[in-house]
């Protein structure tokens, strides 16, 4: 009997497995495993072959990277050097240590961790920690320099526990005097994420360890100072320990650069300023070599190469005397008196006779309207209005002669210039005349202009730059422009063609001021043979109503200004001395002929700043110390941190710079009350002796 399976619809063929079935279904198989497992061993063939021959040079490159470690050598920066060759910024053997942020794990507990190695001071050890926590990451943030042998290897031998840390023996930047060159030479830094990311991507500029320049002329000969880095390669292990050194090249030191400036005497003028806020110009009258650009107070550029700690920064930052200012270039003031020689070599141009005189009866009467004189002059001719500085004589003959000529003549003599110098930032100044403020006010001249503007009040400002270059083209005739690099392009100034005896008539006025019935007397010097000529000048800025000049706030108080040359009857220096809010110009001349004594006869200067330095508590470097730690020991670390870029410190400083030149402005369209020049208050005694051999001679 059939079953339903067999004889129905559901019937299925049964498969006849024997060994032929099986045997090609294993051919099958193995022919088509076969063939992907050739085609993967031709596709590893290819790929190999690719990666030893076509590939080889990038991979042995990177095997070899694994075991040999290329890292660049920061290259020593070019020196800058003075008149005689002596070092302002040089450098010298460092051991230093930085971190990499992007590399260190727990950034906070390593930066514990080494200022407990190095004994830092908390406030130090905050600032690191800030300076991190901004940082980007790859670019390295100096932890501390200058340190000895028994920190560097404490560091060194915990390497393998402080990824991220980069102890190192360089090179660091090194300013011998300080404070002196703050300003004009600047300091270097390490360079921030927009030099780096935008301007210049060079890696050597994320090498710990370099720095490039941040102010002053380190910045401004950055690529000449900069050097070519070295290379080192070391075979380490797996774990970076460094086994040997395999090849070594050495760094190309940068070009040196070689200043017309005077270091000792630079050094001095900045240190005769002592406690006042001003500055000092000094040039040869023959090449218009700068000798002296001093500003101070100032900022010892060692510790803003080292990183400026937030204590340090805000000490400067609140000092109503501006230490990061540059007041030899940003300095704006009223000329005061000091530019009454220069308006009358514009009278002798128009034709006024030197013999010509008026009465001067302690001011003078110009229309409907009284303007006074400091005092009651008598008979006045041009030398004695220059001597005694009148200023009847000056309103008299400015309007006799019209402004606009007088203005012209001060524009001639450099006022409202920039001079062709390398430095990154150099105010103009002011030379007011009808169309001027007419531009700039909407309001016509007035007779009161003519009257401020004459004795270099109103709107006038120049800076202590301008008054040096006009005070040396004053004393030669010749249109010298001031001159800071050495090299071989000095060449025989064109002169005025103004005469000889107009020359020497204004030449022996302003010997007058010094050595005759003038008003600069304490001003002679100490030198037999040597006659020094100059000007006294007070600017007023702020109105009778606020400040006699002399007492009260500082910031309310006279500046004092003197321009002078020497000697007298063959100049050989000029130059300008500005003394901010001194009461007068009794601040200013005393420096002046100190600063001269020191260049005829060193000793016998040095001899008198030494004994003014015991009077203020030592030098301008030993002060400055002083003064930091008594600061920081009062505020402690709870003060605001600087700015992250240090552009930004002095963008800051140049804008308040601006603003300080404006106060004048405010008592512009005042009649100014003329003052006498004395000695000012807050100066040292009348009966300090200033040089050795000059009695009763004062400060």
């Amino acid at each position: 009997m059939k079953s339903w399976f067999s004889s129905g619809g559901l019937t299925k063929r049964s498969q006849v497995v024997n060994a032929v079935t099986l045997k090609n279904t294993f051919d099958r198989r193995s022919v088509l495993i076969g063939s992907v497992q050739g085609g993967v061993a031709a596709l590893l063939a290819v790929r190999m072959g690719y990666l030893a021959i076509a590939e080889n040079e990038r991979y042995r490159l990177e095997s070899e990277s694994n075991r040999v470690n290329l890292t660049l050598i920061p290259p020593r920066r070019g020196w800058i050097l003075d008149r005689n060759g002596s070092p302002l910024a040089s450098n010298r053997a460092d051991f230093r240590v930085d971190v990499i942020p992007e590399r260190l794990s727990e950034p906070d507990a390593m930066i514990e961790q080494i200022g407990s190695l190095l004994k830092l001071e908390p406030d130090r050890i905050a600032d690191i920690k800030q300076e991190v926590a901004v940082s980007s990451g790859y670019q390295p943030v100096e932890v501390a320099s200058r340190l000895n042998y028994e920190q560097f290897a404490a560091l060194s031998v915990r390497l393998p526990d402080m990824q991220g840390v980069v102890p190192q023996r360089g090179f660091s930047r090194f300013y011998p005097i300080g404070p002196s060159v703050g300003h004009l030479i600047g300091y270097v830094g390490p360079a921030n994420a927009e030099e780096y990311a935008e301007e210049d991507r060079n890696p050597l500029l994320v090498t710990p360890g370099y720095k490039i320049g941040k102010d002053g002329l380190e910045k401004q000969f950055e690529k000449e100072l900069r050097g070519t880095p070295g290379a080192r390669r070391v075979e380490v292990t797996a774990s970076g320990r460094i086994i040997r050194d395999l090849e070594t090249r050495e760094d190309i030191q940068g070009d040196p650069i070689q200043l017309t400036i005077d270091g000792p005497l630079q050094d001095y003028a900045s240190r005769r300023i002592g406690l006042e806020s001003g500055s000092v110009v000094v040039m040869d009258c023959d090449t218009g070599d700068l000798l002296c650009m001093a500003s101070m107070p100032s900022f010892d550029p060692n510790s803003f190469s080292d990183g400026i700690g937030s204590v340090e920064y805000a000490m400067l930052r609140e000092d109503e005397r501006v230490p990061l200012r540059n007041k030899v270039l940003q300095g704006l003031y009223p000329p005061g008196s000091t530019i009454k020689p220069m308006h009358c070599m514009s009278f002798l141009e128009a034709g006024i006779d030197p013999e010509e005189s008026i009465i001067c009866g302690g001011g003078r009467r110009i229309g409907n309207r009284f303007f006074r004189c400091h005092s009651n002059h008598g008979r006045v001719d041009m030398n004695k209005a220059i001597a005694q500085s009148c200023d009847s004589y000056f309103y008299h003959f400015a309007q006799q002669v019209g402004f606009d000529r007088v203005a012209d003549m001060a524009t001639r003599f450099g006022m409202g210039q920039q001079f062709p110098l390398p430095v990154g930032s150099q105010f103009y100044g002011t030379v007011p005349n009808p169309s001027w403020k007419e531009e700039k006010f909407g309001r016509k001249w007035e007779p009161y202009d003519t009257v401020n503007a004459s004795i270099g009040q109103g709107y006038y400002l120049a800076s202590p730059l301008q008054l040096a270059v006009q005070s040396a083209r004053l004393a030669t005739g010749n249109i010298i422009n001031p001159r800071l690099i050495m090299d071989d392009t000095v060449s025989k100034p064109p002169s005025y063609n103004f005469g000889a005896q107009e020359i020497a008539y204004i030449r022996q006025a302003m010997s007058d001021v010094v050595n005759g019935a003038g008003t600069a007397r304490r001003a002679r010097l100490p030198i037999e043979g040597v006659e020094l000529a100059g000007k006294t000048g007070t600017a007023q800025v702020v109105s009778l109503s606020v400040s006699d000049g002399r007492s009260g706030p500082w910031k309310y108080r006279d500046h004092g200004l003197f321009v002078f040359f020497a000697p007298f009857d063959k100049p050989k220096y000029a130059g300008a001395v500005v003394i901010e809010h001194g009461g007068g110009s009794g601040s200013a001349y005393p420096i002046a002929r100190d600063v001269m004594t020191f260049l005829f006869d060193p000793q016998k200067g040095l001899d008198a700043l030494r004994e003014l330095e015991k009077q203020w508590g030592g030098t301008a470097q030993e002060r400055l110390e002083k003064r930091y730690a008594a600061y920081a020991a009062e505020r402690g670390a709870t003060v605001t941190p600087p700015p992250r870029r240090d552009e930004d410190i002095f963008d800051q400083v140049e804008a308040e710079a601006r603003l300080a030149a404006q106060q004048s402005e405010a008592i512009a369209d005042d009649v100014i009350v003329p003052r006498e020049d004395q000695t000012a208050s807050g100066s040292p005694p009348p009966d300090a002796t200033a040089i050795p051999g000059i009695v009763g001679a004062r400060r």
